[in-house]
């Protein structure tokens, strides 16, 4: 790796410190209980990305949803996750991982009892928005915290586990939608959050001890938080992702004068949102888009398989879910196959022949019937995109200097949600076929997005184990 990997030795320190002095301290004693509990709270967070797809005829029915409301269910919770990630990430840095990481997950927990409580549509909507913020702050922080707790290969083979997560919360979503939805109900889809929430919020704590803990430091040394940047991007994305869906022109305008708006205030601010001179700046974008564009197909893949099971073949909502349970094993493959290929061909090809592969699968599915065509299609779609998502984020993560650890995670987090809301708003009207051209697009686009190289030989063994 470049010597500016996120290093992020001291997760709640003053972002502008010296490195600590103890930055070749012995392991944390429960570095592998602490990592499976925050890959927990962020598998909460991903599942839940698409976790009501499979509910949505049952939750329209008893709530009454109609027009829109099915589409902004489904939004509201990535549109807010998505959005505010970037803040999340620059109060991680600021205020401390460990801090930011106990605040998202109480609220992201105490809103998913909301959501199982909602009598109303609207109530049900803002509890979901609700949700949004509190995995908005959680994320990032979690994300902080792996890196503080895992340095040199360990890292890596970390930052794996991590990424296949992201992949696998995604289709186990699904699935847990379709067997709580016919079950004991759609509300237990919220519910089944809320004993994994309490369980994360007593352990971690308890466990990190105060290993981690902030040293001290006045407020007055920290940089503003810009606050003017997160509004305009908020703004940015709620309208970007409310004129793709209703295809408005009105919105769509709105969406560009709030992002021109976002530029000229980043170029004049002494504290944008994004530093122009942040080092590994083009590998972190490059990666971000990566990102955005498969966790766009993977959400829009669910979304269009759910409906197309359940509307137009007719099948339950358990055997829907059951139907992606061979789509979540395979992402979760894809990106074990995709961590050990990178470190030996490097980022670039990589990530060209994960989304062929992607393309592939999406002009199979609609060759055949659910389980000779969609199933099969699918399940080689997200082995694809198993390995995009771990080529995305070792390579946005690669040459990010320790102090912008939480603002970098922040980004590629926003890339993750801000894909599924807008791939969602863009692919829902068309059929699962239409995946294909932006999966083609993007194996042509992956040796000018993504950088040269590849992880160190270090980081090599790591990852193919």
């Amino acid at each position: 790796m470049p010597s500016h990997s996120p290093a992020h030795g001291h997760a709640d320190a003053h972002p502008h410190a010296p490195a600590p002095a103890h930055a070749h301290a012995p392991a944390h004693p429960h570095r592998r209980l602490l990592l499976g509990l925050l890959c927990l709270a962020q598998f909460m967070l991903i599942a839940d990305v698409t976790v009501v797809n499979v509910a949505l005829p049952v939750i329209g029915a008893d709530l009454a949803l109609s027009g829109t409301g099915p589409t902004r269910l489904v939004t509201a919770y990535t549109l807010f996750f998505g959005a505010l990630l970037l803040v999340g990430g620059r109060l991680a840095d600021r205020f401390g991982a460990r801090r930011m990481f106990l605040t998202g997950l109480a609220l992201f927990t105490a809103a998913s009892g909301a959501c199982g409580l909602a009598g109303t549509p609207g109530t049900l909507i803002l509890a979901r928005s609700l949700q949004g913020v509190g995995a908005a702050l959680l994320s990032p922080a979690a994300l902080a915290l792996v890196m503080a707790l895992f340095q040199g290969p360990a890292r890596h083979r970390a930052l794996g586990v991590w990424a296949g997560i992201g992949g696998a919360g995604a289709a186990v979503g699904v699935l847990l939608g379709g067997i709580l939805a016919d079950g004991p109900g759609w509300r237990w889809i919220f519910y089944v959050n809320l004993p994994a929430g309490a369980l994360a919020l007593i352990a971690v704590p308890l466990l990190l001890g105060n290993s981690l803990r902030a040293p001290g430091g006045g407020a007055g040394h920290r940089a503003p938080l810009g606050v003017v940047g997160a509004l305009l991007l908020t703004v940015t994305c709620a309208c970007l992702v409310q004129g793709l869906a209703e295809r408005s022109w009105p919105w769509l305008v709105g969406a560009g004068a709030a992002g021109l708006a976002l530029v000229t205030a980043g170029r004049r601010s002494p504290h944008p949102l994004l530093p122009s001179a942040l080092p590994g700046r083009r590998a972190l974008l490059g990666g971000s888009a990566v990102m955005l564009g498969a966790a766009g197909m993977l959400v829009s893949g669910f979304y269009l398989s759910s409906v197309h099971i359940q509307q137009e073949l007719r099948r339950s909502a358990l055997v829907t879910g059951l139907a992606f349970l061979p789509v979540a094993v395979a992402v979760t493959a894809g990106a074990h196959l995709g961590g050990r290929a990178v470190v030996r061909f490097g980022w670039r090809p990589v990530g060209a022949a994960a989304f062929a592969l992607a393309a592939g699968g999406a002009a199979l599915a609609p060759l055949g019937g659910l389980w000779t065509g969609l199933v099969p299609g699918f399940a080689l779609l997200a082995l694809g995109l198993g390995g995009a998502f771990v080529c995305a984020t070792t390579a946005a993560l690669s040459e990010v200097a320790p102090e912008h650890s939480g603002l970098a995670s922040g980004l590629v987090g926003t890339s993750h949600e801000l894909g599924a809301a807008v791939g969602l708003a863009v692919l829902a009207p068309t059929g699962f076929g239409a995946l294909a051209l932006p999966a083609l697009a993007l194996a042509l686009a992956a040796g000018a997005l993504l950088p040269k190289g590849r992880p160190s030989p270090s980081a090599a063994r790591a990852m193919a184990h």
